[in-house]
Formats: C-alpha cells, sequence, structure tokens
C-alpha cells in the first residue's frame, strides 16, 4: 500500500493515507493485456506500481534478482521496443582483484500475451572456474488492479502446488504456474523462490531463466495473433525530423503492444486506452486512438468501429448510463470502484457524452480514407442510432445542447474527456454545476451530423431525402445557436467557453478544449484563426504543448490534472485541427512544442505533463502520476509526421 504521512496540528505525524502510486520513474514491459512494472534493475517490489499484471489483476507484486556470493551492481537498461528490456549487472563480490569488472550478469525479460520470461546469463573473463548459486524470489498477490491504483491493494488467498520443475498457484479466477528448469523451487514465508547452482567455467558463460504463464478466466480482452500492418523503422524512416523518427519508433511499437481484440471477435483490432490501469477498451480513447493513426492504419479505424458498434446501447439503463444509440465508454471484467469518491462504474458503462459523435466522425473519416464501401454499409444501422441518441437522448435538458449528469451519482461526475471532478471550472475557480454541455461536444456533434448526412446520402440506398435534410438543417441551427451562445468575453479576450452549465450560463475559463473546435467546422475561418491565436499565446502553450487551463484562471495548477497540465493527446488534436482548417503554420509551431516534449520524455511520452513553462525547465516536469504508454499520446506521433510531410504517409 502506498502512504502518506498526515501531521497533526501540533506537528507529530500521525496516522498515513493511501495514495495513488506514482509512476515516472518506474519502468513498463508490456503486450497487452501483460504488464510487468519494475525499476531500472528489473527488480519489483520496492515501489507500489511495481509487480506483473495481467488483465485487472496484478498476479505478483514482487520479484527479485540475487546471487549468495556476490551483490548484484546494475549498471545498464536497455529496451528493445515495448516488450524486451535487457537489464545488465556485475558480480564483483566474485570477481578477481583487476580493476575492470570481468563477472557480468544480463537479465533478458519478454513480455507477450500472459507470459513474462527472463533468461539470465553469467559471464566471466577470468581464468579459473565459478561456482555460485543465483535466486528468484517472487510474491503472489492478485490484487485488482483498481485496489492498487487507489493504494489500497489486498492480497488475496491463493493455493500454492509444488510441480517437477516449477510451481502452481490458484486464486479462484486467476492464477500462475512458474516453470524454472534445473531450479530448485521452493515455497517460503514470504512467497516462492527459485535457486539455480550454477558452474561458470573460465572465460565461459552459463546461462538459466523461468517462465511466468499467468492465467484469467475471467478476462474480457484478448492481445490479437497477428503482427501490426505497419513497419515502424519505415515509417520513421520518413520523418524529416531525427526527434519525430526516434518518437515515431517508440510510439508505433507501444500502439503495435497495445492492440487488443474481444475474444468473441478476434479479428477485429482496438488500441487499449494505456497502462498500467486502462488495459481494456475504452469508446473515447480507442476512437481518438485510432482516428489520429487513421493515415498509418485504416483497418483499425474499421475494427474499433466494428467492435463498438456491437456493444451500442440498445435500453434505457441508469446505472450503467446507457441510452439507445449511445456508445460505450468502458468495458472492464467487472465492477470499478474508486475508494474514497463513491464511484463505482458497472462492467459495461456507458458515461460518455462525446464517443457517439466521436463514433460517426471517425466512421466517415475512415471512408474518406478508404474503407471499403460494404465495410461501412454493414455499420450504417449504427450510425442511424447513434444519429438517433444525439437527437432523442444526448441533450438531457431540451436546450438544444449535447449535454451529461450522473443520474445516480454513483459514476462520474464530468462525462467529457477531462473527467476529474474538478475539471469544470470558472475562471474565479468555482465548479460548474451539471447538466453540463461541453463545447468541445457541440462541435463533434455538428460535425457527426453533417458526416452523417453524407453517409446516407451516399451510402444508403433505403435513406429518405428527408433524413438527410434533417441533420444538414440540424447542424446549421447547432452552428448558429453555438455563436450566439458560447462565446464569453474576460481579461483574457473573447472565446468559446468551455461549457454551459445547468443554468445555461457560459462557463468562462480559457482552456484547451477550444482546440478540439478547429477543423470540425462548428467556427467560421476567421474564429479558427483567432482561437489558434489564443492556443499559441503565453496563458495557453506551455512551450511543451497546450496547457489545459489557461494561467490566468484561478484555478490553475501546472501539475492538476486537467487544471493547468499539458495533455498530448490533447495538443494534437488541436493541431490534426488546425491542419484540417489550413492553419499549416500553426500546426507546426504545435508540433514543435511536442517533439521537443517526447525528446524529454526519451519519446515515450505519458499521457501527461506539468504545465511549467518551458523557460522555467530544459526538458518538462513529469506528471508523476501519468500513464504510460498511452494510446492516443502514441497516435500522437502520427499527427506530428502528417503536419511535418507534404503529404499523408502511405
Amino acid at each position: 500500500m502506498t502512504t502518506a504521512p498526515t501531521t497533526s496540528p501540533n506537528g507529530t505525524t500521525t496516522t498515513t493515507m493511501p495514495l495513488q502510486p506514482l509512476l515516472n520513474d518506474a519502468l513498463i514491459v508490456l503486450r497487452a493485456p501483460t504488464q510487468v512494472w519494475s525499476d531500472a534493475t528489473g527488480d519489483m517490489g520496492a515501489a507500489a506500481v511495481h509487480g506483473i499484471y495481467h488483465g485487472d489483476v496484478r498476479h505478483l507484486s514482487s520479484l527479485v534478482a540475487s546471487c549468495d556470493d556476490s551483490p548484484i551492481e546494475w549498471i545498464s537498461t536497455a529496451p528493445d521496443g515495448a516488450s524486451r528490456v535487457v537489464f545488465g549487472g556485475l558480480l564483483r563480490g566474485i570477481d578477481d582483484t583487476t580493476p575492470d569488472p570481468k563477472v557480468r550478469l544480463l537479465r533478458d525479460r519478454r513480455v507477450g500475451n500472459g507470459v513474462v520470461s527472463e533468461s539470465w546469463t553469467v559471464r566471466s573473463r577470468i581464468d579459473r572456474p565459478i561456482r555460485t548459486t543465483v535466486r528468484l524470489h517472487l510474491s503472489p498477490e492478485f490484487a485488482q488492479l483498481h485496489e492498487v491504483k487507489s493504494g489500497h491493494a489486498r492480497p488475496r488467498a491463493a493455493k500454492t502446488v509444488l510441480e517437477q520443475e516449477g510451481v502452481r498457484v490458484d486464486a479462484g479466477a486467476q492464477g500462475l504456474t512458474l516453470v524454472a528448469p534445473g531450479a530448485d523451487v521452493s515455497s517460503t514465508e514470504n512467497g516462492l523462490e527459485a535457486a539455480w547452482t550454477i558452474a561458470v567455467p573460465a572465460f565461459g558463460e552459463v546461462e538459466v531463466g523461468f517462465t511466468l504463464a499467468l492465467r484469467d478466466d475471467a478476462l474480457v480482452v484478448d492481445s490479437p495473433s497477428v503482427p501490426a500492418r505497419w513497419d515502424a523503422a519505415a515509417v520513421a524512416s520518413g520523418a524529416s525530423d531525427p526527434r519525430l523518427a526516434r518518437w515515431l519508433r517508440t510510439a508505433l511499437d507501444d500502439l503495435d503492444a497495445l492492440r487488443l481484440v474481444l475474444p468473441e471477435h478476434p479479428h477485429d483490432e482496438f488500441f487499449a486506452a494505456g497502462a498500467p490501469w486502462f488495459f481494456t477498451l475504452f469508446g473515447r480513447d480507442s476512437i481518438w486512438a485510432a482516428r489520429l493513426a487513421l493515415p498509418l492504419d485504416r483497418e483499425i479505424a474499421a475494427s474499433t468501429l466494428r467492435v463498438l458498434a456491437r456493444l451500442q446501447g440498445t435500453d434505457d439503463d441508469a446505472p450503467t448510463a446507457q441510452e439507445p444509440g449511445k456508445i460505450l465508454h468502458e468495458l472492464r471484467a467487472s465492477s470499478l470502484e474508486i475508494p474514497g469518491e463513491g464511484i463505482v462504474l458497472p462492467p459495461k458503462y456507458y458515461g460518455s457524452v462525446d464517443s457517439t459523435p466521436l463514433w460517426i466522425c471517425l466512421l466517415a473519416d475512415a471512408w474518406r480514407a478508404g474503407m471499403p464501401e460494404a465495410e461501412v454499409r454493414e455499420l450504417l444501422p449504427a450510425l442511424r442510432a447513434a444519429l438517433g441518441w444525439i437527437r432523442d437522448s444526448g441533450d438531457s435538458d431540451g436546450d438544444g445542447f449535447l449535454d451529461y449528469i450522473d443520474r445516480l451519482g454513483t459514476g462520474l461526475s464530468n462525462q467529457g474527456w477531462k473527467d476529474s471532478g474538478d475539471s469544470i471550472q470558472w475562471r474565479d475557480g468555482r465548479l460548474a454545476e451539471g447538466p453540463i454541455a461541453l463545447c468541445e461536444v457541440q462541435a463533434y456533434a455538428y460535425e457527426a451530423a453533417l458526416a452523417g448526412a453524407d453517409l446516407l446520402e451516399a451510402l444508403g440506398a433505403d435513406t429518405d431525402a428527408d433524413d438527410v435534410a434533417f441533420w444538414r438543417a440540424w447542424a446549421v441551427d447547432l452552428k448558429t445557436r453555438f455563436a450566439a451562445t458560447y462565446w464569453v468575453e474576460t481579461p483574457e479576450g473573447r472565446y468559446p467557453a468551455v461549457a454551459l452549465d445547468n443554468a445555461k450560463r457560459p462557463v468562462d475559463t480559457l482552456t484547451s478544449n477550444i482546440g478540439h473546435l478547429i477543423g470540425t467546422g462548428i467556427l467560421s475561418p476567421d474564429e479558427e484563426q483567432h482561437v489558434a491565436s489564443l492556443l499559441l499565446g503565453e496563458s495557453m502553450s506551455s512551450g511543451y504543448g497546450i496547457r489545459t487551463m489557461s494561467t490566468g484562471a484561478a484555478g490553475y495548477w501546472p501539475v492538476s490534472y486537467h487544471g493547468g497540465s499539458v495533455w498530448v493527446h490533447d495538443t494534437a488534436i488541436a493541431a490534426h485541427g488546425m491542419l484540417r482548417a489550413g492553419l499549416t503554420a500553426e500546426a507546426r509551431t504545435v508540433v514543435d512544442g511536442l517533439l521537443d516534449a517526447a525528446e524529454g520524455f526519451a519519446y515515450r511520452v505519458p499521457e501527461l505533463h506539468s504545465g511549467d513553462q518551458r523557460t522555467h525547465s530544459s526538458v518538462p516536469t513529469p506528471y508523476p502520476a501519468a500513464c504510460r504508454p498511452q494510446a492516443w499520446s502514441a497516435a500522437a506521433a502520427v499527427v506530428c509526421l502528417t503536419a511535418l510531410t507534404p503529404s499523408p504517409p502511405a
């Protein structure tokens, strides 16, 4: 459990409270739905996030290598893509007395779907044989992912069975099997141990290893059986900026490792949202990741659309926030509880106001990018249902704008992409009260209505012309009302409000949400230019990306989750819109900041980082609990490639 001290008024440190694990210093190796978090030595257990996860369960909380006759002095960490890393160490306790180290340990870790393996190679350059024992210590846990995230990790009871070359541990629906050829395997008070007694010849080497097979019978996702369709090295070779080439290689490898399928449809892939907490299907995240990556992979956009269409809402059900035609927000194996916040999300949860119009936008983009018409036609019933949701259910209070409100008080209080409880604020710091009608959701709906009309007109043989006319008129009306309602004047200038509150008042904070309006058509060209200039201004641009909230707002704080930090995908969406609107110079300015941020994070960009001004730091400051890799952050690299390439990549 991660805890922090609390201090009484007299200054005495007393009890502790659970905290979310920090991630910025941890190392991850992954192949969704499996992930391994460790320190830079490869060992696990010293940090709260450490462990081996499969699906939504942490199977092991610690794993440590040791040598009986020498400390292991780790000196190198060499990632090889998303799913492999090699750690290098020295065994000077069994070395000779000369200055150069001559006995090394190489630890090669590989992660596959439900499989983690390591080979340990001891290499010697000394002129005599070495005999020693190397040991693997590990601790099964089987804690739920949401417990780990909240700092409340609770080990579950398990049964251990020793086998000929390993051990099996069962904990109900979950379990693991350790196979360690040649090792003496035993059960200890603190977990399991495998010990290899090795004899290394003079000037020789010895290799031992183990494999962990992870089981979770409750999994609702699986890894695809085919490789990714892109060649990361080939794509990166086309980048004009060496920073972008390095980011693309890392990002595309991460996207490959984040691909998932649903077991009943193993050929329809989608991107898991990100590690460690979101190794599953998320409507909004999977859509945006596919949309940003569309120039490289049209097929995953099409399959994402199909996966979400199969799960499209059919009933009005308050506990799941399901409504007819609504696109899913999140899919889990079991309910997700967030301790201390009163949030309990069911396994299928539809609490997202933007997934439905974004699904339509992705369908139109994929169609225009060459998605086969037969595949598009198969999705026309889902398109009609999604348009029906926009018309009939998306507007809860009848004011003509799409909005959201948590009907039962146990779901997400905010249901746009900024879904933290304090994300929608007035400029003076007060929280807005719902129903909330976000500005970007109106832009998505406007684009979706026109795109839906185009799709129905072009491909819907049985479409009534009046339906097409209805959606085009609906979009024109929305654009007119948006222009009359959302714009505000503050000391920071004139701009669209982040949202309307329950009293239909425009919430006047300057935020990155307005970047999502660019390129959708809901703004005039002059308004798009004006909004772009605001986003590139000092209060919004950190130099490493666009802040989620202006420095002029009372609620601004650079390490706030949604109140002043920089989210890479959010910035990339603004650049994506600028490109669509013909604001190429502005888009390239945004991209330059993203490339500097990517360089500062060694090209595996997290989901967000601090909004501190670039002049204050030579590298971006981490948001220490940020997930990485994150699918839509990785896909941002493709937007940068598009911005810096005369024509979109093939």
